[in-house]
């Protein structure tokens, strides 16, 4: 009776054992894919702001019609979740590269269109 007891006892072990890995997997996951969405929806504020410099006229900072010249402003420029950088920026197109602030082998890369919507995405490390 006892060795039976003493295999119910480690076997209880072993699966708590698996059940709190799991759930440190699963928040790590979780983890992962909020700072991502976070960085998503910044992206999304700095493109806005990219299509805002293309359409102002160049007498009031703009871009008269394009990105050339386009600089993420220092405001924008990083905060919580990542740091963001414009790696090209042509008369159609702003090429932006955000990188985590958790982990900085993770980033996102995306271009805003000459529409001021974001495409071609790109994403490295956990992210992928």
């Amino acid at each position: 009776m006892g060795q039976q007891q003493l295999l119910l006892i480690i076997l209880g072990v072993i699966i708590v054992g698996i059940a709190i890995a799991v759930g440190l997997s699963l928040f790590s996951a979780q983890s992962i894919q909020a700072n991502k969405d976070a960085i998503i929806n910044d992206l999304n504020n700095i493109a806005a702001h990219c299509y805002q410099f293309k359409i102002r006229p160049s007498s009031m900072g703009g871009g008269q019609g394009s990105y050339s010249g386009y600089a993420i402003p220092t405001k924008m420029a990083t905060n919580e979740n990542a740091t963001f950088s414009v790696s090209s920026a042509t008369a159609t197109s702003v090429t932006i590269v955000a990188t985590s602030t958790a982990n900085t082998t993770n980033t996102v890369t995306a271009v805003v269109d000459s529409d001021g919507r974001l495409g071609s995405w790109t994403y490295a490390g956990d992210f992928q």
